[in-house]
């Protein structure tokens, strides 16, 4: 598909989900990600209500970018922490990084990330302790859920309210994206996140690109210990993240095969990579 048509093929293939009829409009309950991952999403958000979608978002009260000058339905709810302790644990996280990235799953779930994202997991709890605001979202009989996977807390409400989930995202931690859809990912040919090979592996790539797997499935749980947590105080019965990513209707993938490399994909996975590209003038012939 042309970079071109992205941006209007993409409201499409959401639309598609929500509508219950060809011609019937859908309503959207929007669980996003704080941060730079909210600026394309939010564009996205508004182009479906341009479109005749009802939408309602939920979002903290203690946030950077969320919530400001929407011109759609927002319930907010209020958090455990402040705006200072978000800045502090993202000045951490930055700092480190900075310094010494981290380079595979051992450093993301020891190191600043993990203490990062164990703030942004603790949201959904705060989002759950709001008896009105969860009576209200009861009340209101969605179509979808449209979500960042980052934020663990969509595919909770998508699980706790058992709607379809629409996820919005450039990548997935560990293996969870070929788990849920299940989509084959060899390790031969398909390189890992950290490993920073490309697809033509040599004989010790491919041993690496084994150890790197196998690295996930050691320390994904640990990365993920704080979701589970609050996803087991609010389901009725015990998940682990694979049940949470294996209910996901639809994946719209923010990256493009000009960036990655070739690899197997399931029907639900749909690339719209340049989709926060805005398009200025075309390229002289």
């Amino acid at each position: 598909m042309a970079p071109g048509l992205l941006p209007a093929a993409l409201p499409l293939c959401v639309c598609l989900l929500l509508a219950s009829g060809s011609a019937q409009a859908g309503k959207l309950l929007v669980v996003p990600m704080d941060g730079s991952h909210w600026f394309t999403m939010r564009s996205v958000v508004e182009k479906l209500i341009h479109r005749g979608n009802e939408v309602v978002a939920v979002m903290p009260e203690v946030s950077w970018q969320l919530g400001q000058s929407l011109n759609f339905t927002v319930k907010t709810y209020s958090t455990s922490y402040t705006l200072e302790d978000l800045d502090r644990g993202f000045n951490f996280f930055v700092d480190t990084q900075w310094k010494t990235p981290e380079q595979s799953m051992y450093s993301v779930a020891m190191g600043s990330s993990k203490a990062f994202f164990d703030i942004t997991f603790s949201r959904c709890r705060s989002l759950f302790n709001d008896k009105k605001l969860v009576e209200y979202l009861k009340e209101i009989s969605f179509d979808a859920v449209f979500l960042d996977p980052f934020d663990v807390c969509g595919l909770v409400v998508a699980k706790y309210f058992s709607l379809p989930s629409v996820v919005f995202t450039r990548v997935v931690f560990c293996s969870f994206l070929e788990d849920g859809t299940q989509c084959p990912s060899p390790l031969s040919y398909v390189p890992r996140f950290f490993s920073m090979s490309s697809d033509a592996l040599s004989f010790m790539e491919r041993v690496r690109n084994h150890l790197n797997y196998l690295e996930e499935h050691l320390f994904c749980p640990y990365f993920f210990q704080t979701a589970l947590e609050v996803a087991s105080e609010i389901l009725p019965t015990p998940v682990t993240i694979g049940d949470l990513f294996s209910q996901i209707s639809i994946w719209l993938l923010r990256t493009d095969f000009v960036l990655d490399y070739p690899r197997p994909v399931m029907p639900n996975m749909i690339f719209i990579g340049g989709i926060n590209c805005h398009q200025r003038k075309p390229l002289p012939k």
